[in-house]
């Protein structure tokens, strides 16, 4: 009977949910439970008044009925086993494990120690004023033996003197002791400083060529927007044009006002036709656009100064002429083999050949996609560099399987030369420009302005829009009539001390900015003209040869001239802000917002940091001094960004980091 009772309640017990424990009825189960189960052990004999096991169920009984009690005995059951167990250590015990633990994981991977000293000796030796069993503060004195010893009592003779002595000398060498383990901490910790140095530079150059890939698919899929774009040009080109027929088509003509070429030719005279240039000699009208890259590399500001980029065997004889357009660009570079060509940087191969010019190029300029050259044939020449049919990238897009794949930018860079396609290059000319009399020495662009300089001692500018020639100034007009207007001879034209070269050309630099026009001449004179009124209305003075390279910005103007000397000026005031001295003379010089790099007649590049004050050299005559090699002299330097290519007398260009 009493065992089917018990059944009963734990099947009473088991029909309640799990969540309703808390209720009334729960509480009426647990009851009947504990009093059946009392009453099974206590058996028939429980209703005798002294049966210790019944008044102890009894009073259990009524300490569960006191509500206070229902409710931590049902927190408790719902309290886990770890919660229970930390519920009976102190704040200190719980911090003082939770500290202390732990995980399986790392117990695994201890990292194997070879040193020689534990843990205990390393934090005694650091730390001796928290180990020092008196708790006085550790104090060293380097001549602690020194002054036990002068301050012995007068028995040297005792025990205790002796035992002074040893116990001093103990503590001499305990300390000894820590300062060799201490160095030897410290000599442990440089050598895992090292190694994670060394694991950092393996994550960098990692990361670098990361970065190399990055922007070589950015390169690539710049020149298929570009070609898109071209495309979208010439079908938006030939739509316009059939409407334009077919609007003219459907007017009507009246076939009487028509004038024929017979008519010309009767209306106008025989000898004031044949003087009207041919249409073979008036400039193409071809449309020249401004093509500005949507990203900019950034690859080379990673790289330390001085660093050897690439090094491209260019041209056969000197480099007369270089300029690219960004880091990792399109480079252009003309030589006195009466060559031009267009390089890829990113790969070091060779686009093309430039065909047009029939003497050798003096100077020009790479502006985004339009090349500007200036040759001694007296001819200045417009090309669109983004009409070669050549992909330096290998792309392959906008192409047919059947057609041939001529890139070659991802071949090995140490194989030899692969001559680009024929006819790469044949879509690029744009116009020639003639009006000169003599060899083109220097020229800029500038938007539609380009001026230009000559040996024929004259500057013209050209309407690139029009093209054709729109000012013509005379230079030794212009020192002539400012002589005239100041009545002194500091703005003449002047023989210079230093007696220039034969190769010295008589406008050695020019830059054009909006109206504003610079011009450094053989007679050392930096002359600031004013476009719209044709006019100087500044000289500097000061370089005592012919200048060869010049450069301003919005406050400084930097030029540099065969006198050895490179010098600043202040554009506001026209005085000297500052003046550098080289060895030998300057050929060559350019300035981004950091560095003034410039060829001064040497085996590297001299760098001027800005930022820094400071000189130092940069180029082959470093790198190649170590293995006894002799490079040869830099002419020409251009820099961008801490991106410099500078031009030899050999014909080869390097590529550098500075």
């Amino acid at each position: 009977m009493a065992d089917s009772d018990l059944r009963d309640a734990f099947r009473e017990e088991a029909s309640v949910g799990e969540d309703s424990i808390l209720s009334t009825r729960g509480i009426e189960a647990f009851t009947r439970k504990v009093t059946t189960t009392a009453s099974h052990l206590a058996g028939h004999g429980a209703d005798a008044p002294g049966n210790p096991y019944h008044n102890a169920m009894g009073k259990m009984q009524k300490q569960l009925a006191r509500p206070g009690m229902q409710r931590r005995m049902f927190s408790m059951a719902r309290t886990t086993p770890t919660d229970l167990v930390r519920s009976k250590f102190s704040t200190a015990e719980i911090q003082s494990r939770a500290l202390s633990y732990l995980s399986d994981d790392m117990l695994q991977n201890i990292p194997e120690d070879e040193n020689a000293y534990s843990l205990f000796q390393g934090f005694q030796a650091s730390f001796p004023e928290l180990t020092d069993g008196g708790g006085k503060r550790h104090r060293r004195r380097p001549s602690r033996g020194r002054k036990m010893i002068e301050e012995a009592p007068g028995h040297a003779s005792s025990p205790q003197h002796l035992h002074k002595l040893k116990k001093g000398m103990s503590t001499l060498m305990h300390e000894l002791e820590m300062l060799g383990i201490r160095k030897n901490m410290a000599s442990s910790e440089i050598r895992e400083v090292d190694i994670k140095i060394a694991n950092l530079a393996g994550m960098r150059r990692i990361i670098l060529d990361r970065l190399a890939n990055l922007e070589q698919e950015e390169s690539s899929l710049e020149h298929d927007i570009i070609n898109m774009e071209g495309r979208i040009e010439v079908a938006q080109a030939l739509v316009d044009e059939a409407e334009s027929i077919a609007a003219a088509s459907a007017a009507p003509t009246d076939e009487d006002d028509l004038v024929t070429d017979q008519d010309v030719d009767e209306f106008m005279s025989k000898s004031v036709y044949e003087k009207i240039p041919s249409a073979s000699n008036t400039p193409t009208k071809k449309r020249h656009k401004n093509m500005r890259r949507k990203s900019m590399p950034v690859l080379h500001e990673h790289f330390d100064p001085g660093f050897n980029i690439r090094e491209i065997k260019a041209h056969t004889e000197q480099i007369t002429a270089i300029d690219f357009d960004v880091p990792f660009g399109t480079m252009v570079s003309a030589s006195l083999d009466d060559t031009i060509k267009v390089w890829d940087l990113n790969a070091g191969r060779c686009i093309g050949s430039l065909e047009g010019h029939t003497a050798s190029v003096r100077s020009l300029q790479v502006e985004d996609n339009i090349l500007v050259t200036g040759s001694a044939d007296a001819t200045v020449r417009l090309w669109d560099l983004s009409k070669s049919h050549y992909d330096p990238q290998g792309s392959r897009f906008g192409r047919d399987d059947e057609e041939e794949d001529d890139g070659i930018a991802f071949e090995n860079p140490d194989d030899h030369m692969v001559d680009p396609p024929e006819g790469s290059m044949a879509d690029c000319p744009l116009f020639t420009l003639q009006a000169h009399m003599d060899e083109i020495t220097a020229l800029h662009l500038r938007g539609d302005v380009l001026v230009s300089g000559s040996s024929d001692k004259t500057l013209r500018q050209w309407d690139l829009n029009k093209g054709r020639c729109v000012q013509t100034l005379d230079v030794m007009w212009a020192a002539a009539q400012a002589s005239a207007s100041l009545g002194s001879g500091e703005a003449t034209w002047r023989q210079t001390s230093r007696q220039a070269s034969g190769a010295a050309d008589f406008v050695g630099a020019l830059q054009v900015f909006e109206s504003a026009l610079a011009c450094g001449t053989a007679d050392g004179m930096v002359r600031l003209w004013d476009l719209r009124s044709g006019q100087v209305h500044r000289s500097l003075v000061g370089h005592t040869g012919p200048v060869t390279c010049l450069q301003f910005d919005d406050v400084h103007i930097v030029t540099g001239s065969l006198d050895r000397s490179i010098r600043i000026w202040d554009l506001r005031t026209g005085s000297i802000f500052d003046a550098y001295a080289y060895d030998n003379p300057i050929t060559s010089m350019m300035f981004d917002t950091r560095r003034i790099v410039s060829a001064a007649g040497e085996d590297v590049i001299k760098v001027y940091d800005k930022m820094e004050s400071r000189q130092w050299d940069c180029g082959a005559g470093i790198t190649e001094s170590e293995d006894g090699r002799t490079p040869a002299i830099v002419e020409h330097v251009r820099v961008k960004d801490g991106y410099a290519v500078e031009g030899r007398r050999d014909g080869l260009v390097g590529v550098w980091s500075c």
